[in-house]
């Protein structure tokens, strides 16, 4: 029990933190808004020639750019969260105080994690889904439920998020520098999760890899459970495995990582 109230107090730590930067927030809130838009009309665009493209009608297309400019920061498609404070902490050697705390170390921080994203689901991605629920036609569910079990998998892609970039922070105990592995982790996430563009417009083989790596569980995932296009249960079987595996590879990472750090003195 005690355990619990420490990470729920790390979790409450996190949202606390993000949310002292009101200015950061507000310019946040105002470039997903406007990117929004580009990307709203350009997909008008490209539905008016190629209507269904992907399955989705034109309303669904417009719901999919307007929540996933909601979920960007909830899940860290393009990083910024603690990714880059942990490889901070190894480069100067202060992760060895944090290894010296009575918690463990990847859970501490999917905690503090959980906390940030719980503060951009509010913060900073309800106000561009409200602006494009208001100026926009979208496909946007009545149902409670569907959009309880919208945010069961946006809390799941919040933990494959974290995984992957715990990973990518755990790499600077051998690389020193995890800038150039957070850079491809980004492009990948970019590219891989939905960001941009549906992937389920992506063709043939295509198609079929990037949905099967875990950066779709982020934005596709989620999305398609709020439109009514995926199974819930299936999608968060996908999602779970994932996380089960990303997890576990880091946990395994961390503890050849902190091996590491004993034989080099600390």
């Amino acid at each position: 029990m005690g355990t619990t109230r420490l990470y729920a107090s790390v979790a409450a730590g996190g949202f606390r933190r993000y949310a002292t930067y009101r200015t950061a927030t507000a310019a946040g809130v105002f470039t997903n808004t406007v990117f929004g838009l580009i990307l709203a009309y350009i997909f008008i665009a490209l539905w008016d020639t190629r209507p269904h493209l992907g399955g989705y009608d034109e309303s669904q297309a417009l719901s999919y750019v307007w929540l996933s400019q909601a979920l960007l920061m909830v899940v860290a498609v393009m990083g910024g969260g603690f990714e880059d404070e942990l490889i901070e902490r190894i480069r100067t050697g202060d992760i060895a105080i944090d290894l010296y705390r009575p918690a463990d170390l990847q859970l501490w921080w999917l905690a503090q994690d959980m906390g940030r994203a719980l503060f951009h689901l509010l913060g900073r991605g309800l106000i561009p889904l409200a602006f494009g629920a208001l100026f926009f036609d979208l496909a946007l569910p009545a149902d409670p439920l569907t959009w309880l079990a919208f945010l069961v998998a946006v809390a799941l892609g919040v933990v494959v998020g974290f995984s992957i970039r715990f990973l990518v922070a755990l790499s600077a105990f051998w690389l020193l520098d995890g800038a150039g592995v957070s850079q491809l982790t980004m492009i990948a996430g970019v590219f891989c999760s939905g960001m941009l563009l549906p992937l389920n417009v992506f063709p043939g083989t295509l198609g079929e890899v990037v949905r099967a790596l875990p950066w779709s569980s982020l934005i596709q995932a989620p999305v398609d459970v709020l439109l009514g296009t995926a199974d819930p249960l299936g999608t968060y079987a996908f999602q779970a495995a994932w996380a089960l595996a990303l997890l576990t590879a880091g946990r395994l990472l961390q503890s050849t990582a902190t091996r590491r750090v004993v034989v080099q003195g600390g």
